[in-house]
């Protein structure tokens, strides 16, 4: 498959609400100033097109606020009772704690974490 993005998404575990959405666990797998993976542990009525709110909470090492994202659903592909929903974003009210989410995770890449997309692979665990 050949990676379109212009931005490096970078992996995360951070908690991701979306409303209308309260069945499971919902997780942010990975977030670019762009676009962001959720995973939904449950069946999740999504839309592809339809944008929705979301709040994410980030990693606590990261020891930044919760914020909110908008962002349109582009893609979604689900298995069994889970769902991955590929996000576009649109606005974040909170811009600044998002983009200083964003920031640290690519400070915690340069530190050996790992990153996904523009075709760059990931580093792999120290032995």
């Amino acid at each position: 498959m050949v990676e379109l993005r212009k931005h490096n998404r970078f992996k995360t575990l951070a908690t991701a609400k979306i409303k209308g959405i309260s069945e499971g666990d919902t997780l942010l797998q990975d977030i670019s100033i762009t676009g962001c993976l959720v995973e939904c542990t449950s069946y999740a009525g999504i839309t592809v097109g339809k944008e929705y709110e979301m709040q994410i909470i980030p990693e606590t090492a990261s020891e930044i606020g919760t914020f909110e994202l908008s962002a349109d659903v582009k893609w979604m592909r689900t298995e069994n009772y889970s769902c991955n929903i590929g996000f576009a974003i649109v606005r974040s009210p909170k811009g600044k704690l998002f983009q200083r989410y964003v920031d640290y995770l690519s400070w915690r890449y340069s530190q050996g974490s790992s990153m996904t997309g523009s075709g760059i692979t990931e580093i792999p665990e120290q032995v």
